[in-house]
């Protein structure tokens, strides 16, 4: 069941990278929770879909796996993703620029199916890239 738990968790990342999420329906669960949401969501495909589109169309995310496994009830993914600032979301001037931003992707499976998702992504990094923060200084650090 591993595999076929992966192979659905692939086919959202490639949603995720087309835009087209006819997928849903098949790979997460009807009652699926997406933990990492900033917008409250309903369960299953639809609340999915709605956050994925934002992903998609709002945030300019598209993302490359750079590694994937699964255990008997997991699914884990590491990706970079590379998106396009928002002044709303990532602070004034980000508008127009684009970053990289690494992330990890959790997937809690149900019969075959993900029905749990956590994502852990580096958005202080993103927006350090995109001069919105500056980076932290460390105790001790010389000056550039």
């Amino acid at each position: 069941m591993s595999a076929t738990a992966l192979s659905r968790a692939r086919a959202v990342f490639d949603a995720i990278n087309s835009g087209d999420f006819s997928c849903l329906e098949d790979a997460v669960t009807s009652d699926f929770v997406d933990h990492g949401s900033p917008i409250p969501l309903p369960p299953g495909p639809e609340g999915y879909r709605q956050i994925l589109t934002v992903v998609h169309d709002v945030l300019g995310i598209r993302y490359a796996i750079e590694d994937a496994f699964a255990t008997d009830d997991r699914v884990v993914i590491r990706a970079l993703a590379r998106g396009v600032g928002i002044d709303a979301v990532h602070g004034p001037g980000a508008a127009g620029k684009t970053y990289a931003m690494t992330t990890a992707h959790i997937y809690r499976v149900e019969g075959g199916r993900l029905a749990e998702h956590w994502g852990v992504r580096d958005e202080l990094g993103a927006r350090v890239q995109l001069g919105t923060l500056r980076a932290p200084e460390l105790p001790g650090a010389v000056p550039a």
